[in-house]
């Protein structure tokens, strides 16, 4: 693990682990971001344990997703993220949603990321995940991959970003509904 002052560099952003003595000098980055709610027959949700290089041990739970491409649509980049982070291919019209948007802020120990981001559901046949598509940045902070059924999100035993991962789940299945605006919210290794 890496800790502080020690650097990796990933080859598709550039992003070296490299962390300031003070925190507030952390570098910003800003984007637009999708994130995916992916749900097997078995009612089981998707999540990737992700982590921070710059605190060893510390963990938590996110959904399939990332930053839009330029000209992408937000249903073009579930359709891709979902792709390279889990091998399954989805089409554009797999996704519902979008179930909710917010503007998210994450401080972590090298940078902070504010992303405004729109949450969409798919549910798919059983497949076997490859993630030989992640990227080198993925490849550093993604610690593993698990189906979580409802019960165990609802006991709140993990760190799960979003907070509202089960109501958004909720509101898959009811049709015509206003997507939610969540608002802003900080998910944060480090606080901002």
């Amino acid at each position: 693990m890496l800790g502080p002052y020690a650097e990796a560099v990933s080859e598709d952003t550039g992003r070296a682990y490299v962390i300031p003595d003070d925190p507030a000098d952390r570098p910003r980055r800003t984007r637009r971001a999708v994130r995916v709610i992916v749900v097997d027959p078995h009612d089981r949700v998707l999540l990737f344990e992700d982590s921070d290089p710059g605190i060893a041990g510390v963990t938590w739970w996110v959904t399939p997703g990332g930053g839009m491409d330029p000209g992408e649509t937000e249903r073009q980049t579930g359709v891709r993220e979902v792709a390279e982070e889990t091998g399954y291919e989805l089409a554009e019209d797999d996704l519902v949603g979008p179930l909710a948007t917010r503007f998210a802020v994450h401080g972590y120990s090298d940078q902070v990321l504010e992303q405004q981001e729109s949450f969409y559901f798919a549910r798919v046949e059983e497949f076997q995940i490859d993630t030989s598509a992640h990227t080198d940045e993925e490849q550093i902070t993604l610690q593993g991959h698990r189906w979580w059924t409802r019960e165990e999100i609802d006991a709140g035993a993990a760190w799960i970003w979003p907070a509202q991962l089960a109501q958004l789940w909720d509101r898959a299945g009811v049709s015509d509904l206003p997507t939610l605006d969540l608002g802003w919210q900080e998910e944060s290794t480090v606080p901002v």
